[in-house]
């Protein structure tokens, strides 16, 4: 069964020829388009992609001018992070469900009218409450936007290409977020906010415009949803989120908080019985079996520790900046070069994508990750963002660079078992990054708050009263506060408070420079381990997903 199509894309009572048939159901048909609606396809897709990046990008890049404007509290403003954490992270296994079981057009009506909904909502200025909602809403949305950008885009690639646009998908959601930062500052060059929420708002109706001035092909549908699937998706989806909250909020109010031991049991309760569900269903919706086989264990752990390991950017580098006093407009140039860097990861990942070997991008990404960290160890307090643009570029290179093959060795894996492991891949995929990434920022903060104390202490011992070079100093700051405050004990004390204070920002300096050590050691030991077997694997003329690529390729030359 089919659903209607764009009149221009394949409907109309046309044809499909067996190499124009949907790969799968729910996914569209790929029927041979002229070069001028490939174009259109291509753009369309480009802008998609940063749309779905921005909905969480804007959001981060401007987190602390939203708090302000709402009048929230730290963990108040953790809620609004965790709200799109929670409803992003599983929204691809529902989502690739409804597109089977709805056809493509109808999936595509959802997806816009939740992103219209969620910018929507934002325009009215309501408050807490309906931020909350709206940010809920844009996980949704943004989930589905980046399945809509890949569509879109391996429409308007070459036949033998079109798997280059569904990593092209992810690479181009994963620029929008430096260039959500790189742009922030103008957007708020008058200090309001809601000048973010017009430029999101205007954006989803621009992307509206687009999908129905050019629409996807049609796709085959099935039956896809079961009844226990209305039981196991809201168990994960709720232990899913509850995961998020406790890694967001665990940064915020600190690991020992007791109610975050209470979230964390929750969580583990309620994706174990999802879990249990799905491993004793005659036709799950997750295939645990094959979930916990040894090769997709590797995998999810592989992509979980690289994610961690890029967590040196948005907490390290982003932390590192803000302790030294650079704020945001300050750090354009820097996020625009961030942005090119992670384009150019996107590009070259595609253009060197070889089925073959697709370990080795994450060799070079470790490599890379490992040499700027370590760079990264000698910053202080005098470190601008001159100083860190090779080493972050490298990093916002290698973030992206080794994300594509990944997927790529995923997809394989799970459309060689057959078309219905495809969401257990997804379901894999999305929480080894997403948990990762929020699991990584959260040991990272832990890590860098006792390294703050530890280096405190040190330098603490050493600020006396009877040391020349601290009473030279207080006197000298004393002396400068002369023309403002008449009273010398006051100077004297306030001179002291600001030396002390200074004494902490250099040693939460000092704990940056050891997360960064800690990441690049890491990252050197995984590079050790990882080229070991690769190369162990090369001389033996092994190729891990060689049974996979052949079953993958008698299933093309069957719907040839």
């Amino acid at each position: 069964m089919a659903d209607r199509g764009a009149p221009g894309s394949a409907a109309g009572g046309y044809a499909f020829k067996p190499h124009e048939r949907p790969i799968m159901p729910g996914s569209p048909a790929n029927p041979d388009h002229p070069s001028q609606r490939k174009v259109g396809y291509f753009l369309i897709g480009v802008f998609l992609a940063i749309v779905g990046g921005f909905q969480n990008g804007l959001l981060l890049a401007n987190l602390t001018a939203l708090q302000g404007h709402l009048d929230l509290t730290p963990v108040d403003a953790g809620w609004v992070t965790a709200t799109y954490s929670m409803t992003n992270a599983c929204m691809s296994i529902l989502l690739f469900k409804v597109r089977q079981e709805f056809g493509i057009q109808r999936f595509v009506r959802a997806m816009m009218l939740a992103l219209l909904l969620a910018n929507f909502l934002q325009l009215f200025d309501a408050g807490y409450r309906l931020e909350l909602l709206s940010r809920g809403i844009s996980g949704i949305a943004a989930s589905g936007l980046s399945t809509l950008a890949a569509f879109y885009l391996m429409q308007g690639m070459p036949a033998k290409a079109r798997i280059g646009g569904l990593l092209l998908a992810i690479g181009m959601s994963q620029v929008a977020l430096p260039l959500a930062r790189a742009i922030s500052p103008l957007l708020l060059a008058d200090g309001d906010v809601t000048n973010l929420f017009i430029l999101q708002f205007a954006m989803s109706l621009v992307a509206v415009g687009l999908v129905n001035l050019l629409q996807l092909p049609p796709s085959e549908t099935i039956r896809s949803f079961g009844k226990l699937d209305l039981v196991t998706f809201p168990l994960l989806a709720c232990g899913v989120g509850l995961l998020c909250a406790f890694f967001i909020q665990g940064r915020i109010v600190w690991w020992a908080t007791p109610w975050l031991g209470g979230t964390l049991a929750a969580a583990v309760l309620l994706i174990g019985i999802a879990f249990l569900i799905e491993h004793n269903r005659s036709n799950p919706m997750l295939h645990t079996r094959w979930m916990s086989s040894r090769d997709l264990l590797k995998f999810a752990l592989t992509g979980a520790f690289v994610r961690v390991l890029l967590s040196e950017q948005n907490f390290g580098a982003t932390g590192l900046l803000s302790a030294v006093g650079m704020g945001n407009d300050q750090l354009v140039s820097y996020y625009a070069i961030l942005s090119i860097a992670t384009l150019f990861g996107a590009l070259l990942s595609v253009a060197r994508l070889n089925p073959n070997d697709l370990r080795r991008p994450t060799l070079v990404s470790l490599a890379i990750i490992s040499i700027a960290a370590l760079v990264d160890t000698h910053s202080g307090l005098f470190t601008r963002p001159a100083n860190l643009y090779l080493s972050q570029a490298a990093l916002a290179f290698a973030a992206v660079y080794f994300m594509g093959p990944m997927l790529m060795e995923g997809f394989v894996r799970a459309l060689a078992k057959g078309p219905s492991h495809v969401i257990s891949f997804l379901a894999v995929f999305n929480l080894s990054q997403t948990v990762g990434g929020l699991a990584g920022a959260g040991a990272l903060s832990a890590f860098h708050t006792l390294r703050t104390k530890a280096h405190l202490m040190t330098l603490s011992g050493s600020l006396s009263t009877s040391d020349p070079g601290v009473a030279q100093a207080i006197n000298a700051l004393a002396a400068n506060m002369s023309g403002t405050m008449t009273d010398p004990a006051l100077r004297s004390a306030t001179a002291g408070a600001q030396v002390v204070q200074e004494a902490a920002r250099e040693a939460a300096i000092l704990a940056f420079n050891d997360v960064f050590f800690v990441i690049g050691a890491g990252a050197a030991l995984a590079f050790v381990v990882m080229f070991a077997r690769w190369l162990y694997d090369r001389r033996r003329g092994f190729n891990p997903l060689a049974k996979e690529l052949e079953a993958l390729q008698k299933m093309m030359t069957r719907n040839q």
